[in-house]
């Protein structure tokens, strides 16, 4: 019988429109630090952090890729845990009805290996966590994942789009507060 381990939620992973726009909002917002950008086959994005957990923003390039939401779907995409072995904690949430979906499940080493749990939710596991993020934070034997802070050149009108945008937006604001006090 395998050890039980525990899993640490390390990984959230939006499907949006537009990532750009997204993580400017998100930065804005509430501070999150942008990692970096990615353009990989499946998806293009941009991914934060708050110094523990990374926050992924994709838009997906295909159904496919999608696994099973749709390109077009926005919202919570899934989550990931980040785990001490990915085979064997693999092998405890298959043996308690997840289904695997994608990435390598016999590959310690591999990026992530995705499944759905038992309401059909995606999630994935991955023994390295991911850009930004913290293990253990607060503990002696922490590790944290490097933040490449990497942007990419292809990218840089779009975002500048989704700067111009939340800008507009702040000076907006406090017209519209102005307006519903009179």
């Amino acid at each position: 019988m395998t050890a039980q381990t525990k899993g640490r939620i390390r990984h959230v992973a939006l499907s949006v429109e537009d990532p750009w726009e997204t993580a400017e909002f998100y930065k804005e917002a509430l501070g999150l630090q942008e990692v970096t950008e990615l353009d990989g086959p499946l998806a293009e994005g941009v991914f934060l952090t708050d110094g523990v957990v990374n926050l992924a923003i994709l838009k997906f390039k295909t159904d496919e890729a999608a696994q099973g939401t749709g390109k077009d779907y926005v919202g919570i995409h899934h989550i990931g845990f980040w785990v001490d072995d990915v085979v064997e904690q693999g092998k405890i949430v298959r043996g308690t009805g997840a289904e695997w979906i994608m990435g390598d499940p016999n590959n310690p080493n591999g990026y992530e290996v995705k499944h759905l749990d038992l309401s059909g939710i995606i999630f994935d596991i991955a023994a390295h966590g991911w850009a930004g993020s913290q293990k253990e934070p607060g503990q002696a034997d922490n590790i944290v994942h490097a933040n490449p802070q990497r942007r990419l050149a292809k990218f840089d009108d779009r975002r500048a789009a989704a700067r111009a945008k939340i800008e507009a937006r702040k000076v907006k604001a406090p017209m519209e507060t102005a307006a519903a006090a009179e």
